[in-house]
């Protein structure tokens, strides 16, 4: 019994292999939709910003509002979180001037903050399932921070350490698949691996972003902004009806 109560009362999506893949193909969404904005719309970081604040917003107000898990609601934050997180990234080390070393520094340190806060008042920091209301927010603020700070890392790799965007993709790729084996070969605090892991798959999806769209002189694909957004939000949607009919079916 219990169960089926914890399934009906949380709020978050459960961590699976289409997590993961869905993750990533949120963050490159976020990286390109926020391209297009900024860049191809020339509405520039600020103006970009308000629009994909406001669409963050109105999508956590609902998921918050909401009192059971809803797949769709959820990984519309998620990509809001990763479209914010493109614009505050930004802002911040090209706008600001601040730079990527210094604006990965302040994000990492509200990231340390944010996890501090919500194991000091919950003593805990439970990804799944999510059941109150006060750990749903330390939760997604969380997100938001790890998101951008990923942005931040992944613009790092590419232009300050030279890479390639499929130089930057192998290297967190590489990150990723070390957590994974530290997952299954070591006793490593679960929750600790899923952090890191939910930081790095952001830079491995901004510099899959960055591929698809860069000009093929600097190592890009030269899709466009729009193009890989519109391949991005297709593969995710099917991702995700295919988890959501894979999970349903399993539960017969």
């Amino acid at each position: 019994m219990k169960g089926p109560i914890t399934e009906q009362f949380n709020k978050v999506a459960k961590i699976t292999v289409y997590f993961w893949i869905m993750k990533i193909l949120a963050t490159t969404l976020g990286e390109t939709t926020g391209d297009l904005l900024s860049m191809t719309c020339s509405l520039g970081y600020r103006t970009s910003l308000f629009i994909t604040m406001g669409f963050f917003i109105l999508a956590l107000a609902l998921q918050l509002k909401s009192i059971k898990f809803h797949s769709l609601l959820y990984w519309a934050v998620i990509v809001g979180t990763t479209s914010v997180g493109t614009e505050i990234s930004d802002y911040m080390d090209r706008t600001l001037g601040l730079g990527y070393i210094k604006g990965s520094l302040i994000l990492v340190s509200f990231l340390l903050l944010t996890l501090g806060l919500w194991y000091y008042k919950k003593k805990n920091l439970e990804v799944y399932p999510i059941l109150e209301k006060k750990n749903e927010i330390f939760y997604w603020v969380a997100i938001l921070f790890s998101n951008t700070l990923g942005t931040a890392l992944g613009d790092f790799l590419s232009d300050s350490m030279g890479l390639s965007y499929s130089g930057g993709a192998l290297v967190c790729a590489g990150i990723i698949i070390v957590v994974i084996l530290l997952h299954y070969f070591t006793r490593i605090n679960q929750i600790v691996l899923f952090w890191i892991a939910f930081v790095f798959t952001r830079p491995f999806g901004a510099t899959f972003g960055d591929l698809l769209t860069k000009p093929m002189a600097k190592g890009g694909l030269n899709l466009g902004t729009l193009h890989a957004s519109l391949v991005a939000a297709f593969l995710l949607v099917t991702v995700l009806i295919y988890s959501n009919w894979n999970s349903s079916k399993s539960n017969e």
